[in-house]
């Protein structure tokens, strides 16, 4: 029985892993203020979108779509709405989920235990080994104006336009695979 109960005991540690931070799915796009997000980001209102894709990818898409020729590409894109010039910021952010995977301390407590020396040095409970990481990528956008400093704000007057913009353009992005078709679609 006792052996049975190590052995499930074991098993248990080698699967436990105590997750510590965990990146949030996001559906379609969420509207948040950027700060609450990630602290990295400013305190304006971002529309925000999962990334599937590899890095730099939107920058490519948007250097590409607006003609940019790598001159403002991810801080002060022009774009038009209604005769009305706008201008939207990005932001590429990760988000790593953390979890703690408790199997290389009690391995070491097991083995140290098993020697009878306390001053036995840790084997696997090395920090790097201990904590896995897998990264969520997310594109974070704020959006502004001549008359307004922050257009994604539930105040702002041209809100929803602004935010039909934003969903056409995130999935034109995460639809088109070769940025030079969107040159002649335009």
């Amino acid at each position: 029985m006792k052996k049975a109960l190590l052995l499930i005991g074991m098993l248990a540690a080698f699967h436990s892993c105590i997750p510590i931070r965990i990146a949030p799915k996001i559906q379609d796009y969420k509207v948040v203020k950027g700060k609450r997000f990630r602290r990295s980001l400013p305190k304006k209102t971002v529309f925000v979108f999962e990334d599937p894709k590899d890095a730099n990818e939107f920058y490519n898409y948007v250097n590409t779509k607006f003609g940019l020729q790598d001159y403002y590409v991810d801080v002060e894109v022009p774009f038009i709405i209604d005769q009305k010039e706008y201008f939207f910021s990005f932001y590429e952010v990760e988000i790593p989920n953390k979890a703690l995977n408790l199997f290389p301390f009690i391995f070491d407590a097991a083995f140290s235990a098993a020697v009878g020396n306390d001053g036995v040095e840790p084997i696997l409970s090395d920090d790097a080994e201990s904590v896995i990481r897998v990264g969520s990528w997310y594109i974070a956008i704020e959006v502004f104006s001549d008359s307004e400093k922050d257009c994604l704000h539930e105040d702002s007057i041209s809100r929803d336009k602004v935010l039909t913009y934003l969903r056409e353009l995130k999935n034109e992005y995460l639809s088109t695979q070769n940025y030079n078709e969107i040159v002649f679609k335009n």
